[in-house]
């Protein structure tokens, strides 16, 4: 149905996607409406269509599909307009002369006489023609809304593409819709391409040809690879555009003259396709950790075996053969690498590297991708370990909707050593950033599992840097005694193996301790049974576990009874229940409390945060994956105070909730270069593509001292036995070897 009316008062508006709650005057009654009204402000005048719906909680409200913003119909709802704050130097008592000056006749005056303003008291010639001509650009503004909705491009998509082209954007679009594909992440193509196809641009036109391998690009690049193989472009963009092939490798070639994308031909006469960032990215990275490696090795320390020796003397550090061969490593090549699964002794070795470079008089920068990754790097080494973001002193570097700069300027790195943990989390990027600020002559060392999941962005830097042969790897292959007694890190490694888990039979004759179980269950609703019950006090008589101290529940996915959207509801639900005592706040239908754990799920580099524990200091930044707790809501204020894990505590907008959720129950992703003392994780029925060895391997080694699985046979022995084939296509491997 269609309504039309005017805005009363905005409830809520995010800033980001414009997804607004507001009560809507009609001629006949007040109604709540929601839904994805960017640019509006109190006092317009809106034509919604929409629906009815009744919310839970809320009541009857009307959910708009399309809005159209329409002129002002009588004087007042025309100053109520003019009023709310949007047009530049007029506010209310201003809006009040303006219409009881010109009534009837405001509109054409600010569209076609705005120096009549100037009659009024107060405003000059000047400011007449600055607030006509922010009232002209308001007007256009939601022009361009209208426009691009009618074409399936959603209002949130608009707000970023009116930030990008300004007042000019219809004329552009028409011009070369295919523009969307650049500057609006993650709009679908073919909503794109209709909408030229409507306009007349016929198929074969270069601009839909060009735009179409560039899509097909950035799309593989969602599924970490940096690049395709040109065939296999040619066929996708034949499929997605239909349009014959040598059109698409005349196009190609046209892309690659332009310096759009780059062709680069390997061994066999393989073609292989990329983006120009990407293709810099990769040999950036190439030629900066050879240049590392064959420049003089001025920290070398003489008499190594001498001081490792004393090392052991005077800590409580004690080292194997194999550790000592890898702190040789070190010593003797300016870029190293150490790989190893759980229990294989790395922290130990950079331990005893810090330990041996930092009696020499040496500067030791540790460092991990995530600020979970770094606490717990701080926690095992005794030593503060930074992100990479605030070793890098490096602010935005990625902008939503536009593939990431490869020429981002860092700070160097003031270290002699650098040691950075978790490298498998690193994608091209954020390592290409890294390598622009080491000097020669410092010694980077690489620590890292190969065997976890890769990084959420584009590349498999480890694993290629390791394929590649060029950087001397030290492979940890052997538990450690102690760690051999854990039957977690015992699973773990036959995980990695493709050998299903230690039977209790082998665990007792091994004495192997008793850290890790395995809850047959094939019925969901019993499985989320058994997870309460173990959240809700089972493992605090077992081990003075509590939940929101050390226990946290993996799940490979977010859909489905079992994943974590689900078990977030009902882990709130049963953990942190509603009370008059607490304080709460619902947003876009989420009920945020005081006492939830929450987690950031994008990077904000902007927002304030502040720190009194051991001493008081502030900052900006909180990065994707960063875990903490909701300790208060201002409802006055509209804000929630968030304590993150490291003591940090920040304050958020209402309207800035959408970059935080729900964290009793994580993906195994989101986990990753995380370690938490007792993880629960149950795995149900779901896509094979997340149901793989690395993913099983991954969630197995999160766990510190307990290990909780409630799943069935049948699905772990598909995991374990599904190794994940779909090698990344990359090119960092090829170009260690090959660069000249």
């Amino acid at each position: 149905m269609e309504i039309t009316g005017q805005l009363n008062e905005i409830i809520y508006q995010n800033e980001i996607n414009g997804y607004t709650i507001a009560t809507f005057d009609t001629d006949e009654e007040e109604i709540t409406i929601v839904g994805y009204l960017p640019f509006i402000c109190a006092g317009d005048s809106l034509k919604i269509s929409g629906k009815f719906v009744t919310h839970i909680e809320y009541g009857e409200q009307f959910k708009i599909d399309y809005f159209e913003k329409i002129m002002p119909k009588s004087l007042s709802a025309l100053e109520k307009y003019l009023a709310n704050g949007t047009i530049k130097g007029i506010g209310p008592s201003t809006a009040k002369k303006i219409i009881s000056t010109f009534g009837e006749d405001t509109i054409n005056v600010f569209k076609f006489e705005p120096q009549k303003l100037a009659q009024i008291k107060g405003i000059t010639k000047t400011k007449a023609e600055e607030m006509a001509e922010s009232f002209n650009e308001n007007w256009e503004l939601w022009q361009i809304v209208g426009f691009l909705e009618k074409f399936g491009i959603s209002a949130s998509n608009a707000k970023k593409v009116y930030k990008l082209l300004g007042v000019n954007a219809i004329s552009e679009i028409e011009n070369n819709p295919y523009i969307l594909v650049d500057i609006a992440r993650g709009v679908d193509f073919k909503q794109i391409d209709k909408m030229a196809v409507d306009i007349g641009i016929a198929k074969d036109n270069i601009k839909r040809v060009r735009s179409g391998i560039k899509y097909s690009l950035i799309r593989v690049s969602y599924n970490g690879h940096t690049c395709v193989l040109r065939e296999n472009l040619v066929n996708f963009v034949h499929e997605l555009l239909d349009v014959e092939n040598d059109i698409i490798e005349d196009n190609i070639i046209d892309l690659k003259v332009l310096g759009e994308i780059v062709v680069e031909e390997r061994q066999e006469g393989e073609k292989w396709v990329y983006l120009t960032p990407f293709y810099k990215a990769e040999t950036n990275i190439a030629t900066r950790l050879l240049s590392l490696q064959e420049s003089e090795n001025v920290k070398q320390i003489k008499n190594i075996e001498k001081e490792i020796r004393n090392i052991e003397k005077n800590s409580d550090i004690e080292l194997s053969e194999k550790q000592i061969e890898a702190i040789r490593l070190v010593n003797e090549n300016n870029v190293s690498i150490i790989t190893g699964g759980p229990g294989t002794g790395k922290t130990t070795i950079i331990k005893g590297i810090i330990e041996l470079f930092e009696s020499q008089g040496k500067k030791v920068s540790l460092c991990a991708p995530t600020g979970r990754a770094a606490k717990r790097m701080t926690e095992t080494t005794k030593k503060e370990a930074k992100t990479l973001h605030r070793l890098l002193e490096i602010g935005k570097i990625e902008e939503e909707g536009k593939i990431e700069s490869v020429d981002y300027d860092v700070v160097p790195i003031d270290a002699d050593v650098i040691i950075i943990d978790e490298v498998s989390m690193v994608d091209i990027f954020l390592m290409n950033y890294l390598l622009k600020g080491i000097y020669k002559g410092t010694k980077l060392i690489l620590v890292g599992d190969s065997d976890q999941l890769p990084s959420v962005g584009p590349g498999s830097i480890l694993e290629d840097i390791i394929e590649s042969k060029t950087i001397p790897t030290i492979h940890l292959d052997k538990i450690f005694r102690q760690a051999a007694k854990s039957k977690i890190v015992v699973n773990a490694h036959r995980v990695n193996q493709e050998e299903t888990f230690i039977t209790k039979k082998e665990a007792d004759a091994n004495n192997v301790n008793e850290d890790f179980f395995y809850i047959k269950h094939s019925n969901q609703e019993e499985m989320i049974k058994e997870i309460i019950s173990l959240c809700k006090g089972r493992l605090k008589s077992f081990g003075d576990y509590d939940f929101f101290k050390n226990i946290q529940v993996l799940s490979p996915t977010k859909k489905g009874m079992l994943g974590t959207k689900e078990l977030n509801k009902y882990l709130q639900e049963q953990l942190n229940p509603q009370s008059e005592y607490k304080e709460e706040k619902q947003i876009l239908g989420v009920i945020f409390r005081q006492g939830d754990r929450v987690m950031q799920i994008k990077n904000n580099y902007d927002i304030f945060w502040e720190r009194n524990i051991p001493e008081y200091e502030n900052g900006t930044g909180v990065f994707n994956g960063e875990l903490g707790t909701v300790e208060k809501i201002d409802n006055g204020e509209k804000q929630i105070k968030i304590k993150f894990d490291d003591d940090r505590f920040a304050w958020y907008a209402f309207s800035e909730l959408e970059q935080i959720e729900h964290a009793y129950a994580i993906t195994i992703h989101k986990a990753q270069g995380s370690e938490f003392d007792v993880v629960i994780m149950p795995i149900a029925p779901s896509s094979p593509m997340l149901l793989t060895k690395n993913l099983l391997y991954t969630g197995i080694t999160r766990a510190k001292k307990l290990l909780i699985i409630i799943s069935n046979d049948k699905i772990i022995n598909f995991m374990i036995q599904n190794v994940d084939t779909k090698k990344r296509n990359t090119g960092l491997s090829y170009k260690l070897v090959n660069i000249e």
